[in-house]
């Protein structure tokens, strides 16, 4: 028996943080709340040595907060950050990927919700020209989804509200995590263009995707750019999973989600 459990550790500690190549921009995705998701991203950023780290947690205005003096501190920087607030999981989960690279600029890639809530009415494009004063085209913004995408999208946006949200609200659903998409890859580009790689980006799977998250964005924006993406799943992934590398772990213990709406 001890010898099975040290079998399903190991495997579940695969792939090892050394695996993961240093490109440009290293992509590292996420189930927010699962501990283990976030002690593999602090062994991977200390393993890399990232120049910057960014964030999707954090407005640039928090990431500001982000000074030597408070950094080490797992309490200091939480307030520092008002990080409670604004509804994350657990900090403690959080805080190693900041002390794992402690030379690495801390960038914020959030919006505000007001700007991510507008979105889903005027559309990612016009919210992004509107937040940043930039043209939305080079992350492919200013083109529609192609109708297959768009509908798996949409099916993957009432699947995380466990089918909860009414159809018509779908659709800008979809552009507010588009425009989320291109705020990350913004957020990467202008970290990789002030600092140098490589660029560690911390983020959910969602936006981590290869397909249509933050690597294809990067790809239209700065085709020369060396990206690669790693999604951290709780079952197995298909056989066209959408990342470079693929880690499955067990399920964060957790209430069921949706009670809520039941």
């Amino acid at each position: 028996m001890r010898g099975l459990v040290a079998c399903l550790a190991a495997a579940l500690a695969w792939p090892a943080a050394a695996e993961v190549p240093r490109a440009d921009v290293v992509i590292l995705g996420e189930v927010h709340d699962n501990p283990a998701h976030h002690a593999w991203q602090a062994e991977v950023v200390a393993d890399l040595a990232p120049t910057a780290l960014v964030f999707e947690m954090l407005l640039p205005e928090q990431a500001a907060a982000v000074t030597p003096e408070v950094r080490p501190d797992a309490e200091a920087l939480e307030a520092a950050l008002g990080w409670e607030v604004r509804g994350w999981p657990d900090f403690a989960m959080y805080h190693p990927i900041f002390t794992a690279a402690p030379q690495a600029a801390v960038v914020g890639a959030d919006v505000p919700r007001e700007a991510v809530r507008a979105a889903m009415e005027a559309g990612a494009a016009a919210q992004f020209a509107a937040v940043f004063d930039e043209d939305p085209a080079p992350f492919g913004l200013d083109v529609a989804l192609p109708a297959g995408q768009q509908s798996a999208r949409e099916a993957m946006q009432a699947r995380a509200h466990c089918d909860a949200l009414p159809e018509a609200l779908l659709p800008g659903m979809v552009e507010a995590q588009r425009l989320r998409d291109a705020a990350l890859a913004r957020a990467a580009l202008r970290a990789h263009a002030d600092h140098g790689g490589p660029v560690v980006v911390i983020t959910g799977n969602g936006h981590a995707r290869s397909d249509w998250g933050v690597p294809s964005m990067l790809a239209l924006a700065a085709p020369d750019l060396s990206v690669f993406a790693a999604g951290q799943l709780e079952q197995a992934a298909g056989p066209d999973s959408p990342f470079d590398l693929v880690r499955v772990t067990a399920p964060a213990d957790r209430d069921d989600p949706c009670a809520a709406f039941h």
